[in-house]
């Protein structure tokens, strides 16, 4: 039920998109074809309309030559039109859901559907100009005003275009996908879909966030879900008592009864010598999926073995001399 709710919505959000630009074209169109343009055609098509008549007059009267005329130079032509126009239908849908379902296997489903009914659409629009030319149409003056609004469009929805942009070169490079972890734009969280303008993302505390793809193209992005295995790096403080032996081996065995994978082993590493404390660092392999689990296995594992083998875990401490005497010492 929640994938039909989805699908509606996303259909009404075309809708609305394309009642959107519908608006923006009317005012253009009017302004583009002139008022003398607009005369031709008028003059034109009430010359068209009384010659049919005529002839339709004529076909019912028994007149031969206006039943020849009215099916050579009216019907024929019709039914050329219509014929062409199913059957580029036909073809281009071929085509689209072709291409779509080429870029669906191997890109993305998103991209695919998009792509379908590009395809489409361009091809009707490119038999529809041909059609026109054949009729002796000038489609000169229609080309200008399409080009003149496309880019007065271009122009007013600069930052929806980028959004869509962006959008076809995520889906294209994917460089994540639907229920990956992602930090990008001060957000992180996992992928609950990738739309052609914005992505959606439900953060660790259940927030539903919807950023523009231009924002997420445009900047540094982080996939902690996208490899299979990941590290994971635990830090630990030891006493400076301690034997650096032991310490080593407790750390080791704390790796060892950790959900961690066999190959690549994990590593115990010395890496400091802290204020306080000798400082560790255990680095060991996990799938993705358990890195939380795993992580907070190994710091309760290290305790343990730490414990065991009486190695303290100290508190930050400073000792204060003055004249060469202790004067205090604190922890």
């Amino acid at each position: 039920m929640y994938g039909r709710m989805r699908k509606s919505n996303s259909t009404t959000g075309y809708v609305l998109l394309a009642a959107f630009f519908a608006v923006l074209l009317l005012p253009g169109v009017a302004m583009a074809w002139d008022a003398e343009m607009a005369k031709q055609l008028s003059q034109g098509a009430s010359e068209h309309t009384a010659s049919i008549v005529e002839l339709v007059r004529g076909a019912i009267g028994g007149d031969r030559p206006s039943i020849d005329i009215l099916v050579q130079t009216k019907l024929i032509p019709a039914i050329i039109l219509l014929a062409a126009l199913v059957l580029t239908w036909t073809v281009a849908s071929s085509i689209g859901r072709y291409v779509g379902g080429m870029v669906s296997k191997k890109v993305d489903l998103t991209l695919g559907k998009f792509l379908t009914k590009a395809v489409r659409n361009l091809l009707m629009v490119v038999v529809a100009i041909g059609v026109l030319g054949y009729f002796k149409v000038d489609v000169t003056s229609f080309a200008a005003v399409l080009a003149a609004l496309g880019f007065a469009i271009g122009m007013a929805l600069q930052g929806t275009l980028g959004n869509f942009a962006s959008g076809i070169m995520l889906l294209m490079f994917r460089p994540f996908k639907v229920d990956d972890f992602i930090v990008v734009a001060d957000t992180q969280g996992t992928v609950e879909e990738i739309d052609l303008f914005t992505t959606r993302i439900n953060t660790l505390d259940n927030r539903h966030i919807i950023i523009p793809n231009s924002e997420i193209f445009g900047s540094k992005l982080e996939n902690y879900t996208r490899n299979e295995l990941r590290r994971v790096d635990v830090n630990v403080g030891a006493a400076y008592s301690a034997d650096l032996d032991r310490t080593r081996a407790a750390l080791e065995r704390a790796i060892e009864k950790s959900d961690c994978v066999a190959e690549p082993c994990g590593y115990v590493y010395l890496i400091g010598l802290g204020a306080s404390s000798v400082d560790w660092q255990l680095r060991a392999w996990c799938k993705t999926s358990d890195y939380w689990a795993v992580r907070e296995q190994l710091v309760a594992n290290a305790k343990k073995e730490m414990d065991i083998a009486g190695i303290g875990i100290p508190f930050p401490q400073l000792d204060v001399h003055v004249g060469g005497k202790l004067l205090a010492k604190s922890a």
